[in-house]
């Protein structure tokens, strides 16, 4: 097996014993760091920045708070890098992620890491108001401005404590009998944007960086004000307080602000029709200037989209899924049956959704005969054939939707949804060891890219069922670290390292593996970070 790349975890266990992290006991758990100097570049190298942003989004896997799907990752990295293929530094590290979380809001985090909720999805009209949203986050980053409010609050800022979003999450859980309550509550504390107290100006630099991204990656620049407008409505039409938008709390919408966005989206439009029509890239002279950028292998995937009339928003069905994936099923299928029949509500998005909730809720069949009437009308369309194939999975119809999955493997033989999804038809229902082969050899080439903790433990059981132990050991480690429990991982790579059948690679590559997490194990230790695979949870 080939291992998924990593950045080095001695640099982010150096920069955790030099941060000195405390948690205090507050009621709020709030995280204190001490005064580290006056500048606020060397505070954090870009390694380190990268060490920290990978260490939060395990954390968040571990509390359960990432939207982790295949189809929808690929759908906000694409729309993510296409706007930083846009931005002022294309080349820098990104990573975009949605979190499950009803709240309206979005926060960016060190290491080039964007966050968009679930509840912000949802309540977008457009996808140039979600990248809009999006393009304001990238704009923190370009600018520097988690630097400089680190460098400003010299406390409170999470910077460094997303790294131990594990450890708050452990200690409010540890005083409640509701331990999911109380990792949401007390957990997303420490990743809300309101805790690193931009200011007025860097939240008007954001705007004008990102309305000149949108602007550049050919979306509507007025979506970004249209959005915060809309939102500061709420603050009218509402009853203030908790009813005020997280968005709206974290990022103060003031007239001004508003008044400056439409201003300069407006010089944009004037701009953009004073230039030629059309679009043009030069892919030898994009990639000298702009590549290597991840997700993008062709320069114009990254053009604005041309769609004809009659064409699947493909934004509207992942808003839905997005919906249905970070709610409850069985709800939704309620919510989705009772308003199809209102005729504003009855889309083709929202009869996806209602398949997907009903798929999701153990009723493959009617979901069936909901996708069918879509895909008479769009039968190219591969995220509504997908659909259909996990209904009729659901529904009992393996065959028939093995059949379907392969059709789209061997027409998208990377999509990782796709594969994944193959994968896990193959090895269901006492499959044979050839199947289970077949499933692994899917996943394979997955794994050397991808960080999604699910693709490794479909991988693990597909090598299980083909009699490949060593491998099914190995890769269950791996989804075990990348679902932020480091413990778990390194215990069970000292139990495959004992093995009798591991070749000279396997070897080596464990061992590897078990020296780049063991300082880390060492260190949660010392500092009586207490995680759920800690084995010395409790004693403290």
């Amino acid at each position: 097996m080939t291992m998924a790349p990593r950045r080095p975890l001695s640099r982010l266990l150096v920069a955790l014993v030099s941060a000195g992290l405390s948690l205090a006991a507050g009621a709020q758990d709030n995280v204190r760091l001490p005064d580290l100097g006056s500048s606020a570049n060397a505070l954090i190298s870009d390694q380190e920045a990268n060490d920290y942003g990978a260490a939060m989004l395990r954390q968040m896997r571990a509390l359960d708070m990432v939207v982790d799907d295949p189809l929808l990752d690929d759908y906000i990295n694409h729309l993510g890098y296409r706007l930083v293929a846009a931005s002022d530094k294309p080349k820098d590290h990104f990573r975009f992620l949605i979190v499950k979380d009803p709240e309206i809001n979005a926060f960016a985090a060190p290491g080039g890491y964007i966050a968009v909720n679930s509840g912000l999805i949802q309540i977008t009209r457009s996808e140039s108001e979600l990248a809009g949203v999006i393009a304001h986050e990238i704009g923190h980053i370009t600018q520097n401005h988690l630097q400089r409010a680190f460098e400003a609050s010299k406390k409170d800022a999470p910077l460094m404590a997303l790294v131990l979003l594990g450890a708050i999450a452990a200690g409010s859980s540890a005083h409640s009998g509701d331990a999911a309550g109380a990792i949401l509550m007390g957990g997303q504390g420490a990743l809300m944007q309101k805790q690193i107290n931009f200011t007025r100006k860097d939240e008007i630099e954001a705007d004008r960086v990102g309305i000149q991204t949108l602007a550049r990656a050919g979306f509507d620049p007025n979506a970004m004000a249209a959005f915060f407008e809309r939102m500061e409505d709420t603050l009218r039409t509402g009853s203030g307080g908790d009813g005020v938008p997280a968005l709206l709390q974290d990022h103060p919408v003031t007239t001004e602000r508003i008044s400056d966005a439409k201003e300069r989206a407006g010089a944009l439009i004037a701009m953009q029709k004073e230039r030629p029509s059309g679009n043009t890239i030069d892919p030898a002279q994009w990639a000298q200037s702009t590549a290597p950028i991840a997700y993008v292998r062709n320069p114009t995937d990254l053009l604005p989209a041309t769609s004809a009339a009659g064409d699947v928003d493909t934004y509207a069905l992942m808003r839905e899924r997005v919906r249905v994936l970070a709610g409850d099923p069985l709800r939704l299928t309620t919510y989705y049956s009772a308003n199809l029949p209102h005729h504003g509500f009855d889309t083709l998005a929202n009869r996806y959704g209602y398949a997907l909730a009903l798929t999701r809720s153990g009723s493959g069949a009617k979901a069936i005969s909901v996708l069918q009437p879509l895909l008479a009308s769009h039968p190219d369309n591969q995220v509504l054939r997908l659909a259909l194939a996990d209904a009729e999975l659901q529904d009992g119809q393996r065959a028939r939707a093995l059949n379907a999955y392969a059709a789209l493997n061997d027409e998208s033989p990377r999509n990782a949804a796709i594969t994944l999804a193959y994968a896990k038809a193959l090895i269901i229902d006492k499959p044979s060891k050839g199947q289970a082969a077949h499933a692994a050899a899917l996943l394979r080439p997955a794994t050397d890219t991808s960080e999604d903790p699910d693709i490794f433990s479909t991988y693990a059981r597909a090598n299980e069922l083909a009699g490949y132990d060593a491998r099914a050991a190995e890769a269950y480690a791996d989804a075990s670290y990348l679902s932020g429990r480091p413990f778990d991982a390194l215990e069970q790579l000292k139990r495959v390292l004992k093995r009798n059948d591991l070749d000279y690679y396997a070897r080596a590559r464990i061992q590897a593996r078990i020296a780049e997490l063991t300082p880390l194990v060492l260190e949660l230790r010392k500092r009586k970070v207490q995680t759920e695979d800690n084995p010395d949870r409790g004693q403290q």
